[in-house]
């Protein structure tokens, strides 16, 4: 089953080789409010639910009470010229128990002051945006039917 490609074998001892899994989990927020012990998952399509407990369990050394697992279908879009149909990939979601007594929390990277900053910039933006539009409708106020591009 697996894809990878490893070292050929060379006579010696120790055979220093690390195998890693073929598969990924992204740890995701879920779409709606879930209590404090459930955390979502997107993993890759081939996983089990008893591969994906044995991954948190082995590798992340995370004691896991259930699994459950349901697959995804991707969006149907219409594209280009023509309005083909372009369908996104598939995709599994797995939602994780943890036992009684753990919680998860999503960890803040953004801090309260840096989304004050940011709020204030783009209020700012929008104010001198708003200026040079009254400007600019106050210009051509008298000029009704001539586009505004055609102006001095």
């Amino acid at each position: 089953m697996s894809t990878r490609w490893y070292p050929i074998f060379q006579k010696g001892n120790p055979q220093l080789r690390v195998y890693l899994p073929n598969f990924f989990m992204k740890l995701v927020r879920p779409d709606y409010k879930q209590p404090p012990n459930i955390v979502k998952f997107i993993v890759s399509n081939e996983m089990t639910n008893h591969d994906i407990r044995n991954y948190l369990e082995k590798i992340y050394k995370v004691k896991v009470a259930d699994v459950r697992s349901n697959i995804v279908t991707g969006e149907f879009k219409t594209a280009g010229k023509e309005n083909y149909i372009v369908k996104d990939d598939d995709y599994k979601t797995a939602y994780v128990t943890l036992p009684l007594g753990e919680t998860f929390e999503f960890p803040k990277l953004i801090s309260e002051t840096i989304k004050e900053k940011e709020e204030k910039t783009l209020n700012d933006t929008q104010k001198s945006l708003k200026d040079i539009q009254k400007k600019f409708l106050e210009k051509n106020k008298n000029r009704h039917g001539l586009p505004g591009w055609y102006s001095i």
